[in-house]
């Protein structure tokens, strides 16, 4: 009997066997999908049968995807690849409602191990056993019937044409609800389990092979400095400190207006906070190259970042010297051509408990800083910061402020109030980083201009409208994932460039991270063709 059962269900039809896998995943798969589609449709007398046809309609589109990339030598690999990917795909659309586009997959993919194990949990665990590994298991040990060629082929051409007149019959039923679902509702799209990371990850490895030409075009070979306003300058160069924050978001900074403290220390020093900044993407992997790039949001794209020089080869061109130092996953391929340093291990950072710590990038600075004497230097800090969702990893424990705190990843379990204080201890900390930036700065004032400026990457949803971590889409991210904070302290040898009360009557103008470029520019007091004074953030206040 056992025997006639195993027969049974693991000699099973290439047919079948695609049926039953396009049925496992739409039933399956698609929890967050079917959530937010009766999210926008109230389920009623009217709605029924529409949302029904929905259902069948992406079962029939699944049918039809897995046919026509199926056949008998890619089958097995191809159904395996897509359980096991979908399972990951669930459990972070189920958990943090994320959606996986091209942009989330190169965040993916340029994440370290140790972020990659802040993800790791038994809720995990369970959905790629259960719906990766076990469907995988039972498919690479079935044993799939296939007839001859032609009846194959035969096969496969009638159910490819009777999918294509399926969904053309249900197009057609229901007209006026799938006009509504594909023009008003397009985000919905985004949760569509496994087609939509399918062509995600399409779309990603086509951009991925893109170059323009193969070879990377150089940018502001005539970059130079401005020699009037090196000579009032005198003796002095610049020694500016640019921190790349991650995942804060401006709403929680004290500075700007947040009920609680949590810039107690920053409140002490002449701070410029520019209120109205927002970010080019929402995810690391995009927002960091974008922020140093020429382009604008609008024109930039991955492709143009690895096939063009960004703001700290234009620099270099100038003869500024440039290091970058990191504590989070990498440069996301800024910093390949300027001098790079990973403080990411205790190796190189001394000030590691459960993980390296921000404040360790400070160590033995001065040791650059002497050994260019006399020359003009960008430092780059790349912070862990609010890196989630294990936010109360990211902060020393006398940092725990707010209590009580959410001490998971599993964010959905905690309460808002308990994500929130794990998050709001981490910008805490990076409240005292910063201050230990300008407190090592001051060293320098008599001798250099010296300035710090910090620019977050993006923010991050914490559970609005059941929301968490970041990477949505830029056209429908909220403002929490794009409205990042920004500000700027300047040394008192800075006050020959600048004038700080024309910085201060700028503070709430409408910036983003596309002024990045033509500030750092003339910050070093250079010039060049690239150079577009209406991107300057600091353009009215300067003496120059």
């Amino acid at each position: 009997m056992i025997k006639s059962f195993l027969n049974k269900y693991t000699n099973i039809s290439e047919l079948r066997l695609i049926l039953l896998s396009a049925l496992f995943l739409v039933l399956f798969g698609n929890f967050s999908f079917f959530k937010n589609v009766l999210d926008v449709y109230t389920l009623n007398s009217d709605t029924l049968l529409p949302l029904i046809s929905l259902a069948i309609f992406l079962y029939i589109a699944l049918v039809f995807i897995l046919s026509l990339f199926s056949s008998k030598y890619t089958i097995k690999a191809l159904l395996m690849s897509i359980f096991l990917i979908s399972s990951f795909t669930a459990y972070f659309m189920d958990s943090y409602n994320v959606v996986i586009d091209d942009s989330m997959i190169r965040n993916s993919i340029q994440t370290n191990i140790d972020e990659s194990l802040d993800l790791l949990s038994f809720k995990l665990l369970a959905y790629v056993v259960f719906l990766g590994i076990l469907p995988s298991l039972y498919i690479y040990k079935a044993n799939i019937i296939f007839k001859g060629l032609k009846k194959t082929l035969l096969h496969k051409i009638l159910l490819i044409l009777f999918t294509l007149g399926s969904l053309a019959v249900l197009l057609f039923s229901f007209s006026q609800f799938y006009t509504s679902f594909f023009r008003e509702h397009k985000p919905l799209r985004y949760y569509v389990n496994p087609l939509y990371w399918i062509y995600s990850g399409a779309k990603y490895i086509s951009s991925s092979v893109t170059t323009e030409n193969g070879v990377l075009k150089l940018m502001g070979l005539d970059a130079h400095f401005i020699p009037q306003a090196h000579q009032r300058g005198g003796v002095k160069t610049e020694l500016i400190i640019l921190v790349v924050g991650e995942a804060a978001r401006a709403d929680r900074f004290s500075l700007n207006g947040y009920e609680r403290l949590t810039n107690p220390l920053l409140a002490q020093e002449e701070v410029f906070t520019f209120t109205n900044i927002h970010s080019c993407g929402t995810s690391t992997a995009h927002s960091v190259p974008c922020m140093f790039s020429y382009f604008d949001r609008e024109n930039y794209s991955d492709a143009k970042a690895r096939s063009y020089e960004n703001i700290l080869d234009v620099l270099h061109h100038a003869s500024v010297n440039i290091l970058w130092r990191d504590n989070n996953s990498n440069s996301k391929g800024v910093a390949l051509r300027v001098e790079y340093e990973d403080f990411k291990t205790a190796k190189t950072n001394p000030v590691c408990d459960t993980e390296c710590r921000d404040v360790g990038m400070l160590h033995a600075l001065e040791n650059y800083i002497a050994q260019h004497q006399g020359e003009d230097i960008l430092i780059v800090l790349h912070q862990m910061g609010n890196h989630g969702p294990a936010y109360y990893k990211r902060y020393p424990k006398e940092f725990e402020h707010f209590t009580p705190v959410c001490k998971t990843n599993q964010l959905e379990e905690c309460s808002q109030e308990e994500v929130s204080n794990a998050y709001d201890n981490a910008i805490l900390y990076t409240d005292y980083f910063l201050s230990e930036v300008i407190k090592f700065l001051k060293r320098y004032d008599k001798t250099h201009e010296a300035a710090m400026i910090y620019m977050s990457d993006h923010g991050e949803s914490l559970g609005e409208k059941g929301l968490y971590l970041h990477g949505m889409p830029y056209f429908i991210a909220p403002e929490e994932q794009t409205h990042i904070p920004t500000l700027m302290w300047f040394g008192e040898g800075m006050d020959i460039d600048l004038q700080r009360e024309k910085i201060a009557s700028t503070t709430d103008k409408e910036f983003s991270q596309d002024n990045l470029f033509d500030t750092l520019l003339r910050v070093f007091e250079v010039d060049s063709e690239l150079y577009n004074a209406k991107r300057d953030i600091l353009y009215d206040a300067r003496r120059y």
